[in-house]
C-alpha cells in the first residue's frame, strides 16, 4: 500500500461550536472506496467544541485518546475521557465540548450507512 500524505485543517465554530479545532485526515475521503467517509485525527483546545449536530446517512465514531470533554448523545451530556468511544447512529445528533486544562484528541471515523 502506498504511503498516504495527512492534511491538517484548521475549522473554526465547527457545526455551531466554540473556538477553533484541527482535523488532522489520515485518509482522503472516501478513500479507498466509498464507505469510510472520514478517518481522522482530531484536536480541540481546552474550551473549544464542536457543536451538536445530526447524522444524516452517515454514523460517526470518536475514540478519545487524551483530555477529558463533555459529550452530548442527542439529549444527554456527560463527560468522557481517554479510552473511551463514542457513537452517533445514524438520524441521531451529537456533540463534544474540550473541558479541564488538556487538549481533547480523538480519532473520529464516519461510516456511510447503507
Amino acid at each position: 500500500m502506498p504511503t498516504i500524505e495527512s492534511k491538517t485543517v484548521t475549522a473554526k465554530n465547527k457545526a455551531g461550536g466554540k473556538g477553533e479545532i484541527y482535523i488532522t485526515h489520515l485518509l482522503p475521503a472516501n478513500y479507498p472506496n466509498d464507505g469510510c467517509q472520514m478517518f481522522a485525527s482530531v484536536v480541540i483546545p481546552a474550551g473549544s467544541s464542536i457543536g451538536n449536530h445530526t447524522h444524516n446517512g452517515n454514523t460517526e465514531t470518536y475514540h478519545i485518546l487524551s483530555g477529558k470533554a463533555l459529550y452530548t448523545d442527542n439529549e444527554k451530556t456527560y463527560e468522557v475521557k481517554a479510552g473511551d468511544t463514542t457513537f452517533c447512529a445514524d438520524g441521531e445528533s451529537h456533540g463534544i465540548e474540550a473541558i479541564g486544562d488538556e487538549n481533547l484528541k480523538f480519532i473520529a471515523l464516519i461510516i456511510k450507512s447503507k
